[in-house]
């Protein structure tokens, strides 16, 4: 800001010049204060000049006729790439929400392109009214046990961390990294102390001990609390919780009751992975906000955690209150309830009425980030197991979360020892695929609760590495989802019967389409409901998404990876064979 910028917005602060957008008429939700009051807010310069009672003139002036007016929300975290859809997309469907800012960590796109995939990120950001907050990927690849499209250590990441745009490391999801003091894992953390910059976590079932040492390392938050006791352990300790809320992810309701007026200072709501079909059926934040209330929690707290927390969590200082000074980001609310939004302001500027996203969009350069998809001698052979025995280990889905079960089971074989598919017994066959290197992996699983009874599945997203990941019933449907899935060169494919039956292409390194919110929800309708009625996949389980997950080895129980079945308990690889 230069001091002419400064005088002016003291002026208008002062009253000696007109505010830019006097909004009138509302009752002002202060976080700060915890109060509820009628008044009106003043705008200069995008910024907040004046609020409550004492009246501005304004070059313009908005009747908010007795609404609820709030800070804009923020999403504590979130990948954009497990929406589908582009930055700019994300923001024209998430802003009408309410939400002004979300914390954004793009592991994803670096895992498959590195630094020119964080670019593209950086300057699609630059391209829609929503605030994009990125972390640095603190882990690419999220483990030393996976074949991901780049590798960037400490030093790859100097120059983007100090970009103003990066608040820090996003989620370290090697815990057991900084726990056992990794070399190159404490080189990242130690560089980004060295920067003033904060680290994010991820520590799925990490306590006691191994929490402290986790949390030494200077961990913020973490989003991958599952159970009341995980919960409080952290907040005890000094760590802020972020309940997440997704269309995989279902935390809120059982997380929600551990939150009380002592320790709800220290919770944030967050996503994570959020689709298209979540966010146009059901919304972004003021979703997670709707369960809050059905749940009993007071309106003022649960906006609390969702604006001024997540604010103070990321050092945003700027926003997250209806207070002097900070960005003129709101919501004018219908009410408290439904967390309905009627208008949406980013920066003072009216960017969303009535559902509808206003300002236009004109997308980034996809070119640096497509063809993404490399395989080379890829055939129907790769597919065959050679089983000695018939009691193997299979990845058990848990319906409404990416959590697996690990279990052990008999299954047929054929003659020369491969998996024989028996419907009755609801196990498939699924394979991990290296698709940036060329590199030949193929890794061969079972999947246990997909349900699925015909035909195939094959999604060039797969967390956190995204090779190929297919699951089906027999090799030549695998085979014919898979090579259809490369000829298209990412995207998602359905087969039955040895013929596509649908298809989504994923042009932006094989994880987001180039498609609207709208146009990408209709396609993706189209495929789940085939999945279920065709595929015979469980109707409990989200047909892509769960598949995507069950290649994340930092996720207990056990998943699969391109270089084989990984059991997170004990960190390293398991046979196939029980």
């Amino acid at each position: 800001m230069t001091k002419a910028e400064l005088v002016n917005l003291i002026d208008a602060a002062a009253g000696r010049r007109k505010a830019d957008l006097v909004i009138k008429n509302c009752r002002i939700v202060n976080v700060l204060s915890g109060e509820i009051y009628a008044g009106e807010v003043a705008i200069a310069d995008g910024r907040i000049i004046g609020m409550g009672a004492t009246a501005y003139d304004g070059e313009q002036t908005f009747d908010a006729g007795g609404k609820f007016l709030a800070p804009g929300f923020i999403d504590a975290h979130i990948h954009i790439e497990s929406s589908y859809i582009s930055p700019e997309q994300l923001g024209r469907i998430v802003v009408p929400c309410g939400t002004t800012t979300i914390i954004a960590d793009p592991h994803e796109i670096a895992n498959v392109c590195g630094l020119k995939g964080l670019r593209y990120m950086l300057d699609a950001a630059q391209r829609t009214r929503l605030n994009i907050v990125y972390a640095m990927p603190s882990c690419v690849p999220a483990t030393p046990f996976e074949d991901a499209g780049a590798v960037l250590d400490a030093e790859d990441m100097r120059g983007l961390l100090l970009d103003r745009n990066i608040f820090g490391l996003g989620e370290f999801m090697n815990a057991p990294g900084i726990i056992n003091c990794d070399d190159k894992a404490l080189d990242k953390i130690i560089l980004a102390r060295k920067f003033g910059k904060l680290i994010d976590g991820h520590a799925p079932n990490v306590t006691g001990k191994e929490l402290n040492a986790y949390m030494s390392a200077g961990i913020v938050g973490d989003h991958e609390c599952r159970t009341l006791d995980e919960m409080h352990e952290r907040i005890a300790k000094g760590m802020y919780v972020l309940i997440r809320e997704g269309s995989a992810c279902h935390d809120l309701k059982a997380l929600i009751k551990g939150v009380t007026p002592a320790n709800s200072r220290r919770v944030l709501l967050c996503s994570d992975d959020r689709q298209p079909k979540t966010i146009l059926e059901l919304g972004h934040m003021d979703s997670n906000l709707r369960l809050c209330a059905e749940a009993g929690l007071d309106p003022i707290t649960a906006i609390q955690m969702t604006t001024l927390n997540v604010a103070e969590a990321f050092r945003l200082y700027d926003r997250g209150a209806i207070k002097i000074g900070a960005r003129a980001d709101l919501v004018l609310l219908d009410d408290l309830k439904s967390f309905r939004a009627d208008k949406v302001w980013i920066g003072g500027e009216l960017v969303a009425a009535d559902g509808k996203y206003l300002p236009e969009i004109i997308p980034a350069d996809i070119s640096s980030v497509r063809g993404s998809v490399k395989v080379k001698g890829f055939g129907v052979e790769r597919l065959r197991m050679n089983l000695t025995g018939d009691k193997v280990n299979v990845i058990g889905i848990e319906p409404g979360g990416v959590v697996t079960k690990k279990f052990t089971a008999s299954v047929k074989r054929d003659a020369s020892g491969d998996f024989i598919f028996d419907p009755a017994q609801d196990i498939c066959k699924v394979v991990v695929i290296e698709r940036h290197h060329e590199t030949g992996k193929v890794g061969l699983g079972l999947l246990g609760g997909y349900g699925i009874k015909r035909g195939a599945v094959a999604v060039s997203v797969a967390h956190d590495s995204h090779n190929i990941i297919a699951a089906g019933v027999g090799n030549e449907e695998i085979f014919c989802a898979v090579d259809a899935l490369i000829k298209m060169e990412g995207g998602m494919v359905l087969v039955n019967g040895g013929e596509v039956i649908a298809s989504i292409a994923l042009p932006i390194g094989g994880l987001m389409s180039d498609l609207s919110g709208e146009e990408l929800k209709k396609k993706l309708d189209a495929l789940h409901a085939k999945a279920h009625a065709e595929l015979g996949i469980s109707a409990d389980v989200e047909p892509v998404m769960t598949l995507t997950f069950m290649s994340l080895p930092v996720i207990p129980e056990i998943k699969l990876t391109a270089r084989g079945l990984f059991d997170y308990a004990t960190f390293g690889f398991i046979p196939l064979e029980a």
